[in-house]
């Protein structure tokens, strides 16, 4: 019986186990998690402290006991700490301090990523907040309830969850400041053009807006009293980090080949350098079909999907991942974005010859005069191959679905010109004869 054990247990690593214990009844699975719970999606954390949903019991899809049922060996609160890569041995240790030690013939790595901390005065402070774990959004939720004096949250980083966040506390009833060292919001999924509608967003909902600043210490007698940045100071009870994460390599940093930015390097099957050793989710590259190269992009999507194909390789049957274009989106206040690939800025910035053909058009017919919003659309392609790199959309439509298309058309090559007599259905209900897709296509160089 093939022996794979499998660190980590939130999305990638729930992915894996469910499909080795679903398909491959040979094989014998032992879990390690050094947390107390599994498959947390972190992305409704924000809607969990805004009281958009009614508790977290929801955000919750697996559980220790269910994969018990299903056959495997699951020890949680268990943190490895050593791995043996040449013996084939990984050693953890119980929260009773049990040493248990488990041998392997396929290791699966899904150790996930770690919060960037930043090394200023100050982060020791109480109500200095991160917001990774399920343990983190109870704590800030603790906090907001029982200590009433907590009026304003600065968010430092204004990316996707720093943004989710800034809505969440002002729905809270709390005074929100935004800070970010880059010049707006979203920055790393979006061009100024969609951007600069978020942050009007933002500002119509009166969060403060500090961008361009650089947070240097964060000050206060036992808790926090105030934020103090390269270009002011500025009173606070509670500053949330939000600012990125890294990946967490520390189990196999000496051992396999990293990335850039430290995350275990692996092929289309998640294999990492040691041929017996898988790596997914957050703490792995995958391969992006924009760029057609090796990349880290960190989505709870690109996890799951990582775990099936290193689950099946590890038992045996050969899986290519098809590529990943970092499909991602956003609703804040009834206004969705989403976007996949590149912005046109950062398909400069990799070397493309890139241009970026935009067009803004209600979703339906003029004569629909309920439920009609506006749709803006940016489509990003490259002037030599024609090849579309990317693509943005913004409504206060739910046009989140439009995006599927463009993830398709960037993992197939598909040209820009494919677009422009595309068939695409009309009928008053759900869009117009003249399609914002098809007049986007049509105006490309």
């Amino acid at each position: 019986m093939k022996k794979i054990v499998i660190i980590g247990a939130n999305h990638a690593g729930t992915a894996a186990i469910n499909t080795i214990l679903d398909n491959y009844k040979d094989c014998e699975v032992t879990v390690f998690d050094g947390n107390s719970n599994i498959s947390f999606l972190g992305c409704g954390m924000a809607l969990w402290i805004g009281d958009q949903i009614s508790g977290s019991d929801g955000l919750f899809y697996s559980s220790k006991e269910a994969m018990e049922n299903k056959g495997a060996e699951v020890y949680m609160e268990t943190p490895v700490g050593n791995i043996d890569f040449d013996k084939k041995l990984v050693s953890a240790t119980t929260k009773e301090g049990t040493t248990v030690t488990k041998e392997y013939d396929r290791l699966i790595l899904a150790t996930g990523s770690l919060p960037i901390k930043p090394s200023i005065d100050g982060m020791d402070l109480d109500n200095v907040q991160f917001v990774k774990l399920f343990q983190n959004a109870q704590e800030v939720i603790d906090k907001l309830k029982v200590h009433e004096d907590i009026k304003h949250v600065t968010i430092v980083g204004a990316g996707y969850i720093g943004v989710e966040l800034a809505e969440a506390f002002k729905r809270k009833g709390k005074e929100v400041r935004l800070i970010d060292v880059a010049n707006t919001s979203l920055s790393g999924y979006y061009d100024p053009e969609f951007t600069d509608l978020m942050d009007e967003n933002l500002r119509s909902h009166d969060i403060e807006l500090r961008y361009g600043e650089t947070v240097t210490k964060i000050e206060g007698n036992g808790k926090v009293e105030r934020v103090v940045t390269d270009k002011g100071s500025y009173e606070t009870e509670m500053v949330v980090m939000a600012i990125g994460f890294k990946p967490n390599n520390l189990l196999g940093k000496d051992h396999l080949k990293l990335f850039a930015n430290g995350a275990y390097e692996v092929n289309k099957s998640q294999m990492t350098s040691d041929s017996d050793v898988y790596a997914i989710g957050d703490c792995a590259t995958v391969y992006d079909n924009a760029i057609q190269d090796v990349n880290y992009i960190a989505l709870a999507t690109n996890a799951v999907r990582s775990g099936i194909v290193a689950a099946h390789n590890a038992c045996g049957t050969p899986l290519e991942s098809a590529g990943v274009q970092g499909s991602n989106g956003i609703r804040i206040w009834n206004m969705n974005m989403v976007s996949t690939g590149l912005s046109l800025t950062k398909a400069l910035k990799h070397g493309f010859n890139a241009a970026a053909t935009d067009f803004e058009d209600l979703q339906k017919p003029a004569f629909i005069e309920e439920d009609n919003e506006k749709v803006k659309i940016r489509i990003v392609y490259d002037l030599d191959t024609r090849r579309i790199l990317g693509a943005q959309l913004a409504s206060n439509y739910d046009i989140s679905m439009g995006i599927h298309m463009f993830s398709l058309a960037i993992q197939e090559k598909l040209t820009i010109d494919k677009l422009k007599l595309l068939d695409i259905f009309f009928l008053p209900h759900f869009n117009q004869p003249y399609n914002y897709i098809t007049m986007a296509a049509l105006q490309a160089k």
